[in-house]
């Protein structure tokens, strides 16, 4: 999904994230009017549909943060005024708040002017090979000052890696060797499984460090009804275990309540 741009005031030569908190508050809030936050444009494909839920949802549900953040899928993250903005499919932002009032321009897409930062974690979702997600793409969440950029690729459209995941060191990103964000202490994973009825074998999840992935709502809800339906077939049981014990009793002419 692509979004045009007609010129935000801030210099793409600033690097995002080398500015203070105190020069965030300081830089003056650029003029938005002719810009195009919205074009209406579909998903690409039923997965990455599916996956952007898939992952927005467990992140509200599981997250167990003890600070704001923000989960978004295919909002524009505008970070400069030479470049088109960046829509990535998922993207996680730590110590903020979603604005209250969406009636602003500015509260309806992820400015970094506005935010005071750049998002954590940007995820992009590939179906096809002309995004150029290891190319100019990459180098522009680089460029935005994303700490993370993971490229997830179930289709295996630009080779054997399904999922890649990049930490930004200072001027480059660094592929690890595992998919633990350290940073933002969370992990991803692949996962096989039924999500909204749909049964897949590679869904991206997120997942704390020992590999337990974060459940959504509809998940949360299914375990809690199987463990009470669990806890009713115990208690059933030991009533039942109950009765057999003070029918015995009362056979042998011993009252069970007397004891």
């Amino acid at each position: 999904m692509n979004v045009a741009t007609a010129s935000p005031p801030i210099d793409s030569t600033t690097e995002q994230s080398s500015l203070s908190e105190k020069e965030w508050e300081l830089m003056p809030e650029p003029n938005i009017d002719e810009l195009i936050i919205e074009d209406d444009q579909p998903v690409d494909n039923l997965i990455s549909e599916k996956q952007q839920r898939l992952l927005t949802s467990s992140a509200y549900s599981s997250f167990n943060l003890e600070i704001p953040f923000l989960v978004t899928a295919n909002v524009g993250l505008f970070y400069t005024n030479k470049k088109p903005p960046l829509v990535p499919d998922v993207m996680l932002s730590l110590r903020v708040k979603c604005p209250e009032d969406w009636s602003q321009k500015k509260n309806r897409s992820y400015f970094t002017w506005n935010f005071g930062k750049a998002p954590e974690v940007a995820i992009e979702i590939v179906s096809n090979q002309v995004g150029n997600e290891l190319g100019s793409k990459r180098n522009n969440y680089l460029d935005a000052g994303v700490g993370y950029y993971v490229i997830f690729d179930p289709l295996k459209c630009l080779g054997d890696n399904i999922l890649q995941v990049y930490q930004r060191k200072i001027i480059s990103y660094q592929l690890q060797d595992n998919y633990w964000l350290e940073e933002v202490n969370l992990g991803l994973t692949l996962w096989s499984g039924e999500f909204e009825g749909q049964f897949y074998d590679q869904w991206l999840r997120w997942c704390d460090q020992s590999g337990n992935i974060l459940l959504t709502g509809d998940e949360k809800f299914e375990l809690e009804k199987q463990r009470a339906e669990t806890e009713k077939q115990r208690a059933e049981a030991e009533k039942q275990r109950a009765d057999r014990l003070a029918q015995l009793l009362r056979e042998q002419g011993i009252d069970p309540d007397l004891i």
